[in-house]
Formats: C-alpha cells, sequence, structure tokens
C-alpha cells in the first residue's frame, strides 16, 4: 500500500501501526510460543490485509428461522446463502461480498463490504458454531441481529451480550409482511421503547420483509372475466440499506480502524497472557532443578566447598531464570539480587542458614566421615532457601524486573507464607538419598 492510497486519518494509521507492531511482537516469540499462538498469528495477517484494503465486514446474527440467509440473499440481490424451511442449516460462517452497496472506505478504493452469515443461536449443539459467531462479532465492523416477533428471552440476553463487544448493531425486524400495519407498529414501539431502551438507540431498530410471502392477485380480463393468481412481492430491505450506509457513511473508517486496534490489544494481551504462563511453567522447573541440585551438591560437597557451591549454584539459578524471562543478567547482578534477597527474609532463614554453617563444620572437624549424617539435614536446608530465592526472583523477573510498592521484604514474606515448607524439604530430601546411594563418600 503506497502512502498516496492510504486514507490521510491519525485514527488509520494508529491502528496500522497497532497493528504491525503486534504482529512484529508475534514473529518474536519463542517456537513453542508461536506454536500456540498460531491461530493469533494468522488472525493477526487477515487483520492487517483487511485493514490495509479496508475490508467492512457485517455480521448477522439470529436465531433460527428468522430469516438471516434470506436477508443477505435480499440485500446482495440474488441467491447467495442457501434458505431452508427446517431451519438450522448454517453450519458455518459464510463470507459473502456486498459489492452492490455503493460504499467505498475514502481513500481505499479497492474496498469492500462483506456479509457474514453466522449460525442459529439457538441451534442444538451448536456449541463450537457458537464460539466462531462469538469470534466473528469481535472482528465485525457493524452487527445486524434479525428477529421476527417480539424478542424471547434469549434473543434479548445475546444482544445485551453483543452489545459488550462495543460495536454498532443495527436489529432487524424481520417478516414484517406477516404482520398488519396496527400490528407493526404496536410491536416496533414495544421493541424501541421498552425491550431494547438504553441498548439499543430507536433509530437503529429497522424492518425488512426479506422473503415476503406469496400474495394472491385478482385479475380481471377485457372480457368481464376474473382469475385468481399469487404473485411473490421484491423484497423489501430498503430501510436497512439506508441505515447501513448512512453508518458507514459517518463512520466507516473509523470503524475499521477502531475495531483494527482492538484486536491488537486483545491479541498484544494473549500473547503476554501465554508468554507468562509458559514461562512461569519453565521458571517454576528450574527452581525446583537448582534447588535440589543444591540440596545434593552441598549434602555430598567436603566441607567448606559445600558452602561456596551453594552460594554460586544460587546466583547461576538467577542467571537462568533471567534467560527464561527473556532478560540477560551479568554475574554481578545476579550475584546483587540474591544478596537482596537473603538480605529480605531477615531472621526467617537464620535456621536454615545456622544449620548449614554448624554442618559444614562438623564435617569439617570430622574430616568429612560425618557426611552419613550431615547429608540430609544440611542439604534439605540448603535447597530450601535456594528455592526461596528462587521464587522471589521469579516475583521480581515477573514484574518486570522491579519489586513494586510491596518491597523486596514484603514479597518474601508473602512467599514464605504461601510455600508448603514440610512439602518441599520432603521432596528435597528424597532427592538427597537417592543421590547418596550412588555416592562411595557418602557413607552408609
Amino acid at each position: 500500500m503506497t502512502g498516496e492510497s492510504a486514507p490521510a486519518d491519525a485514527q488509520y494509521q494508529q491502528a496500522m501501526n497497532s497493528l504491525a507492531q503486534t504482529l512484529a511482537n508475534l514473529q518474536r516469540c519463542s517456537v513453542e510460543e508461536k506454536s500456540r499462538l498460531r491461530d493469533e498469528l494468522d488472525g493477526m495477517r487477515d487483520m492487517l490485509g483487511k485493514l490495509t484494503s479496508g475490508r467492512v465486514e457485517i455480521v448477522v446474527f439470529g436465531e433460527i428461522s428468522t430469516g438471516k440467509s434470506a436477508l443477505i440473499n435480499a440485500l446482495i440481490g440474488k441467491t447467495v446463502a442457501s434458505v431452508d424451511v427446517r431451519g438450522g442449516w448454517t453450519r458455518e460462517l459464510w463470507h459473502v461480498a456486498w459489492d452492490g452497496c455503493g460504499y467505498c472506505v475514502p481513500g481505499l478504493g479497492n474496498s469492500e463490504v462483506v456479509l457474514i452469515d453466522t449460525p442459529g443461536l439457538n441451534e442444538v449443539g451448536g456449541q463450537a458454531r457458537g464460539e466462531m459467531a462469538r469470534e466473528a462479532a469481535q472482528r465485525s465492523d457493524l452487527i445486524l441481529f434479525v428477529t421476527d416477533s417480539d424478542l424471547t428471552e434469549s434473543e434479548h440476553t445475546a444482544i445485551c451480550e453483543l452489545a459488550q463487544v462495543q460495536k454498532p448493531i443495527l436489529v432487524v425486524l424481520n417478516k414484517i409482511d406477516l404482520y398488519s400495519p396496527d400490528q407493526r407498529g404496536k410491536l416496533l414501539q414495544v421493541l424501541r421503547d421498552e425491550r431494547l431502551q438504553g441498548v439499543i438507540a430507536a433509530v437503529d431498530v429497522v424492518t425488512t420483509a426479506a422473503d415476503p410471502r406469496k400474495i394472491e392477485y385478482v385479475i380481471q380480463s377485457a372480457d368481464g372475466t376474473t382469475r385468481h393468481e399469487w404473485r411473490k412481492p421484491e423484497p423489501d430491505v430498503a430501510a436497512l440499506k439506508g441505515r447501513i450506509l448512512e453508518v458507514l457513511d459517518r463512520d466507516g473508517l473509523a470503524l475499521v480502524s477502531l475495531n483494527a486496534a482492538i484486536f491488537a490489544a486483545d491479541t498484544s494481551d494473549r500473547i503476554a497472557a501465554l508468554r507468562v504462563q509458559l514461562r512461569d511453567r519453565r521458571a517454576s522447573q528450574i527452581v525446583i532443578s537448582y534447588a535440589s541440585l543444591k540440596a545434593v551438591t552441598v549434602a555430598l560437597s567436603p566441607a567448606v566447598v559445600d558452602i561456596f557451591a551453594g552460594s554460586a549454584l544460587d546466583i547461576l539459578m538467577v542467571g537462568t531464570l533471567a534467560h527464561a524471562y527473556g532478560l540477560n543478567l551479568s554475574w554481578t547482578h545476579a550475584q546483587a539480587l540474591v544478596t537482596s534477597i537473603l538480605k529480605a527474609t531477615g531472621w526467617v532463614l537464620i535456621g536454615e542458614a545456622a544449620t548449614r554453617w554448624l554442618l559444614s563444620s562438623f564435617k569439617a572437624l570430622t574430616a568429612n566421615l560425618g557426611m552419613a549424617v550431615t547429608a540430609i539435614p544440611q542439604g534439605a536446608a540448603a535447597g530450601y532457601g535456594s528455592y526461596i530465592v528462587g521464587q522471589a526472583a521469579k516475583y521480581y523477573f515477573e514484574h518486570g524486573s522491579s519489586w513494586g510498592p510491596e518491597g523486596p521484604k514484603a514479597v518474601v514474606h508473602q512467599i514464605l507464607e504461601q510455600t508448603d515448607k514440610q512439602s518441599v524439604l520432603e521432596k528435597l530430601k528424597g532427592e538427597i538419598r537417592s543421590r547418596m546411594r550412588l555416592n562411595p563418600h557418602a557413607g552408609s
């Protein structure tokens, strides 16, 4: 798309930038993230094409047999959607170009208007198709809701839910030819002034006769004889078409731009949520792996070496966690973060620290012959401390490398309160016992 063909509209340009940025973020995702976000990636590419070409999507909703497909046929001017008297046969979304509507997005000469038919809201077993319809509503620029009588409870609920999507909605009272003039007036008054007051503006409730019933005509010949003939009137959708064009002429470009921007924002939120989910799982695996490794290393290492090895593993764990969150952290910064976390624990982990030092001293005094006695309590204490350091570092990275308003001390205490200490210690002790059986220096 050249700059000359693009609309000179600030909202449009902002939407284009937002889509391009979100698509770039998707492209930078890991292989696993891209695999999980395949639908979002396809949706973003399609939305970018939609905005670039100026494609306006009008989605048609309604219950079974209210005449949705017939309405599309009447608007298009030819039969493009199947009409079945049994109803409930729209199995997927139908996209039909509305070439004859006469609307074009300002500045985009190749723009088009597309009508999309959706499955009936009350189809039996239509959960998957209902989800498809909801996604269509979120992507749409304008929504038509078709009914053929006073609203049922399910129809009213559906309209209220669609209104939350924040898209223009036109409620179409179809099959108006089945009512007398008085009945039409009363029905419109009920819909506009009672059922939809505060939800849909009165001007956005319009009437149509998309597939009018045949009318019997009495035809008198020149010789005075008469004959009866049934004729089908032409569909009457003029009021609806006029209202659609009024909305598009007034807000078409803004609707397309806003819709694209909202779609990009929603997709960005899904990307962020999935990244947090995947990285949280990976980070949790890293923490428990390093805590177990530290427990075993401290338990089975000679005196003095156990202390330094344990500290080095904590720093290495924090650096590995930073990498999992897409951050580069130097050894010095990782060491500073570990020190900050240990200071924040205050006296809470003093027991574990004292246990490690005392048992390390005992190993030194016994020339490491007391390792069989010290291994499990010393290793478990070291591993538990490493687990708390890891959980605090996770919080730090998940919140943009910041402790936020809580501060490190409050965060660490919160983590300690939420941690099942006995469960963690038992897991670490199990790791140590299994390794001790393979270590000839650990004693019997």
